[in-house]
Formats: C-alpha cells, sequence, structure tokens
C-alpha cells in the first residue's frame, strides 16, 4: 500500500514547525511517498523551498538514473481559525483555487498586526473555490462538518491521526462513525510537525521558545512522544490496520490536485486602457503627446532614435503594462490635494519612456545615459522602476 502524507508542517509554521521544508520532501522521498502535502500555519511561505528541494532531487535522478521520479508534492495551509473552528488544510485543486487561498490568506493579514492572520469560517465559505479541505475536528463539530460538506461537496475529507496514545483507537472509531454519518471520507495523516523522530528535541525547543516556559519547567505543553514525524506507507498501513480505505484515502485527494507552483507566472495588471486602444498604442500616445508639447515642430532626431528603440524592446518584452501600470501611480499621487510627492530614481532615469510619463525628472538623452542600463533584451528580467513617496502619505 502506498500513501501521501498531507498534513505536513515545516519551520515555516512559526515556532510550531521544526524541520526545513527540503528535509520535510527528503524525508517523504526517502520513506517512499507518494506524495506529500505541505501546509503551514495561515502561511503560503515554505511551499517555494518545498518545491525547490523537489526539482533538485528530479534534476539529481535524471542525472543519476535517467528517469522521472515518481512523487507528488502538492501546496495550500493550515487555516487556523479566531472563532473556534477547528483547523482545516486547504489545497487548491486549480490555478483558481491558488489565488482564493492566497486571497484568502491575505484579507487574514490585513486584519492582525504583522506576524499574526485573523480568520472566520465565513472567510473560508466565501473563498473556498477549487479549493480541496481536510478538517481536523471530532464529534463535538459535526454541525460545521456538515454544514461545510453541503456547501462544498466532494471536497472535504476528516483527518484522523494516530499519535500512538492510549485512547488512539477508540478515537479513531469514533471518527470513522462521524465521516459514515456525514458523508464524507476518512483519510489518515500524522500531523506531522518534523521530519524525523531525531527531530522531537528541536520541537520541544521551540515549544518552550513560543510558550516562553524552560525545558526542567515545560511539563505537559511538550508532546508526549516523538510521533509528530513523517512515517512510511508501511508504518501507515499498521496503524491504520482497522480502516486501510483511510491511508488509501490520501492517494484519492493527491490524484485530484493538478495546480502546480509551475503554474505561477508573474502576469502585470491588465492596465484598463480606451476602448479601441492596446496597451502598447495608449503607452506611445502618452509619450508621444509630451513629447509634441516639449518640441512643438519636429521631435530632435536623437530622441526619435531613443524612443524607437525603447518602444521596440517594451513592444517586444511586452511590458506596457508595466509602464501604465507606474505611470496610474504616480499620476493618482500627483493629483491629490496637496499632491503626494513622489519621484523616480534609479537606474529608471535612463529611460526616456519614464521621464515623458513623468515618472523621472532627468533627461536622459541630454545627459547621455544607457537605457540598456535598466532593460535589456539579453538580461531577460522585467523592469524595476522605483518610485519614492513622501513617507507621511506612502
Amino acid at each position: 500500500m502506498s500513501f501521501a502524507e498531507l498534513v505536513a508542517a515545516t519551520n515555516y509554521s512559526f515556532l510550531r514547525g521544526a524541520s526545513h521544508p527540503a528535509d520535510m520532501v527528503a524525508k517523504a522521498l526517502e520513506l517512499g511517498m507518494a506524495g506529500i502535502g505541505i501546509a503551514d500555519r495561515n502561511s503560503v511561505a515554505g511551499v517555494v523551498r518545498a518545491w525547490s528541494a523537489l526539482e533538485e532531487a528530479r534534476e539529481k535522478a535524471r542525472a543519476a538514473l535517467g528517469g522521472e521520479i515518481g512523487f507528488k508534492l502538492i501546496v495550500g495551509a493550515r487555516l487556523v481559525f479566531a472563532d473556534a473552528t477547528p483547523d482545516i488544510i486547504a489545497y487548491p485543486a486549480t490555478r483558481h483555487g491558488w489565488g482564493r487561498l492566497t486571497r484568502l490568506l491575505t484579507i487574514g493579514n490585513r486584519r492582525a498586526e504583522k506576524g499574526d492572520c485573523i480568520l472566520n469560517f465565513a472567510d473560508l465559505i466565501d473563498h473556498f473555490e477549487d479549493l480541496l479541505l481536510i478538517v481536523l475536528a471530532d464529534e463535538t463539530q459535526e454541525f460545521l462538518l456538515r454544514r461545510l460538506a453541503q456547501a462544498r461537496a466532494g471536497a472535504v475529507w476528516l483527518g484522523a491521526a494516530m499519535p500512538r496514545q492510549g485512547r488512539d483507537r477508540r478515537r479513531l472509531i469514533r471518527l470513522k462513525q462521524l465521516s459514515d454519518r456525514i458523508g464524507i471520507p476518512l483519510l489518515a495523516t500524522n500531523d506531522a510537525l518534523y521530519a524525523s523522530p531525531g527531530d522531537r528535541p528541536l520541537h520541544d525547543i521551540v515549544t518552550c521558545i513560543r510558550e516562553g516556559v524552560t525545558i526542567r519547567s515545560a511539563g505537559r505543553l511538550l508532546a508526549a512522544n516523538a510521533e509528530r514525524h513523517l512515517k512510511s506507507p508501511d508504518e501507515m498501513e499498521l496503524l491504520f490496520l482497522d480502516f486501510p480505505e483511510a491511508v488509501e484515502e490520501s492517494l484519492h485527494l493527491l490524484g485530484r490536485i493538478d495546480f502546480t507552483l509551475d503554474e505561477l507566472k508573474y502576469e502585470y495588471p491588465h492596465e484598463p486602457v480606451p476602448e479601441g486602444w492596446t496597451p502598447q498604442a495608449w503607452l506611445e500616445h502618452l509619450v508621444m503627446t509630451e513629447a509634441a508639447r516639449r518640441f512643438p515642430g519636429e521631435l530632435p532626431p536623437k530622441w526619435q532614435k531613443v524612443l524607437d528603440e525603447e518602444f521596440g524592446l517594451i513592444r517586444k518584452c511586452q511590458y506596457a503594462n508595466y509602464f501604465l501600470t507606474v505611470h496610474d501611480i504616480v499620476h493618482f499621487a500627483r493629483s491629490q490635494d496637496p499632491p503626494i510627492l513622489c519621484q523616480g530614481r534609479g537606474s529608471a532615469a535612463n529611460s526616456l519612456v519614464c521621464y515623458l510619463l513623468g515618472v523621472t525628472p532627468i533627461d536622459p538623452v541630454e545627459n547621455n545615459l544607457l537605457f540598456t542600463r535598466f532593460l535589456s533584451e539579453e538580461r531577460r528580467e522585467p523592469p524595476d522602476i522605483d518610485v519614492d513617496f513622501e513617507h507621511e502619505r506612502r
């Protein structure tokens, strides 16, 4: 039997997880898992490190074996709520789901002081499109589970762990009965906080820092044993011998997810332009209108040559929306009463387009500045226009 651990935190769950994302991925590979789900506490901060570690492992496998690793990484977040809602692990099944999850986390972060996140159950209901949910609840939260299962039919699982405590089997039976009553699958997990049993002492230290106590005085604040680590498929099969379908369910959920971090590519905002205009044409119109105001007659040949070169590269790299976005921000700041002081700086001052849009104050033609220091096709980097705003009204 195979297995995927889908409730795994990393040290990006600040003062709760103990292992680096790369260590979690490496251990899951070593144990022969089908995959792993990285879900940190109200955060997706650790998933890029996990993805990078898996990509590195795949490259090594190609070089050594000439084949691919049959392993799947899924990425999400452990949603911890402020209204007594049990923890819910949310995984985006699609690119749209990723957008809903990150928007949900943004809402929670904006409500709180830095480093915290305030979420309510209603927030999840408003944002759960294309999210698959693992609920870590018990029979006392049956009403909430029913509501969630009805609202997101076919996309909710009840998570169950066996941390080798005396009441494990009785609790597992109750959870199975609960899942049967509601009609949602039971899913096996370790609720892992570190990669290997040997990481337990580090987790104890992390817990003491979080609680503000010493190891000597921590007592029951520390976990009773070292079972919050990743376990092999064989070990999970033994732990869930009474309900093997809970182990198999991890593979069903894994197979439902199509989204990967490879799909995330930066996309400039689709800056609104007047009807009938393309972003490139509107950008050139704004720039040339300002150029004509400065030179009512014919544009000096040197200026025309520089603009042709800049327009050509902006068109080829499809950066018009970016320049229009910066122009709109600067225009908005200066349109306030009183105007918000702002000025572009750095290598953007080498751009005649930026100068004519009013973003930068230096004439790059008169000062013989090189546009390629700001933007060039060879570097294959997006433009970087730094704008300073007065700090009192930023």
